[in-house]
């Protein structure tokens, strides 16, 4: 039997789904998940297998108006993924149906598709009766000519199996491109940065502040078959150092817990983890880190 192996991306709005969606295709957790918009920041890849069809899953940040070097660089991503992709896959929210963001994803779709299948996936469909479903099927089916609509919710895994099964047909057939265990091609130390960032988004909600980043500083992995990694936070501000500390460093005690438990379930052994809260007021214009996000520092331009 011959073997299939490609790219798919995940496109749509902040929020939409698109990273729970990856976390279930690929049957781990490989990207962040939390209800602040705009938390994926990076092409984030997960792999899949399907049957003798390898899927890689190209999760990108979500589509939206940029105001800053950061919020380009991430729609330059987001675009970008988009376009490398050997299939193309749109998530809209059941609940919120067509919207402005969308409305500007479909204007530019065909372009950057140029000819490549393109999927619509109505997520949350949990949210909303079957008679709005069936409306808004219509209603985007006459806006762009998809080549299958799926409706799905990514939480409960409604649906994702079809999905799966049809992406797993329409990536080219080639020879697998990551070994069959591999499930995403992050480097480990971007992983553990973003599981930590993510205890961060979790922990502060309405009070983290944008201008954030966690980089893996080192990883040591030691004779005890343990790993030390240090990791810094880097704020904007002296008041965002103090809301990430939390009172008498009860905050970043907490998401480092958080962080080290996950990581600890992730590589199947013990992990010492140690965190610094750092100010950087000029990060977001410094283009070693938009490496360290895998984000190119010109798209910000």
């Amino acid at each position: 039997m011959s073997t299939r192996a490609g790219f798919v991306a995940l496109i749509g709005e902040p929020n939409a789904g698109k990273s729970t969606l990856l976390n279930r295709m690929v049957g781990a957790k490989v990207s962040i998940v939390t209800h602040k918009v705009q938390t994926t920041r990076a092409r984030i890849r997960g792999v899949a297998m399907h049957g003798e069809s390898q899927i890689v899953f190209v999760d990108t940040p979500g589509l939206f108006r940029p105001r800053r070097r950061l919020d380009r660089a991430m729609v330059a991503a987001a675009w970008g993924g988009a376009g490398d992709a050997d299939v193309v896959v749109l998530l809209i929210e059941a609940h919120r149906g067509l919207t402005e963001g969308v409305e500007a994803i479909l204007a530019k779709l065909e372009e950057v598709a140029g000819g490549r299948p393109v999927a619509l996936a109505i997520n949350k469909i949990d949210r909303v009766k079957a008679e709005v479903l069936l409306g808004l099927t219509e209603k985007m089916n006459g806006r762009y000519p998809f080549e299958r609509t799926f409706l799905i919710s990514a939480e409960r895994g409604h649906g994702t199996e079809d999905l799966k099964e049809w992406l797993s047909t329409q990536i080219p057939e080639s020879p697998w491109l990551y070994p069959e265990d591999q499930i995403a091609d992050l480097p480990m130390r971007m992983i553990a940065a973003e599981m930590t960032r993510e205890k961060l988004t979790l922990r502060l909600h309405q009070e983290l502040p944008y201008e954030l980043t966690v980089e893996t500083e080192s990883w040591e992995e030691r004779e005890d078959g343990t790993a030390r990694i240090e990791q810094i936070v880097y704020v904007a501000r002296d008041g965002h150092k103090g809301i990430v500390l939390g009172h008498k460093g009860e905050t970043i005690k907490a998401v480092s817990k958080a962080a080290r438990e996950e990581l600890i379930e992730f590589l199947g052994r013990k992990v010492h983890l140690f965190l610094q809260v750092k100010v950087r007021p000029n990060w977001l214009e410094e283009s070693e880190r938009y490496s360290e996000m895998g984000l190119d520092f010109k798209d910000g331009a």
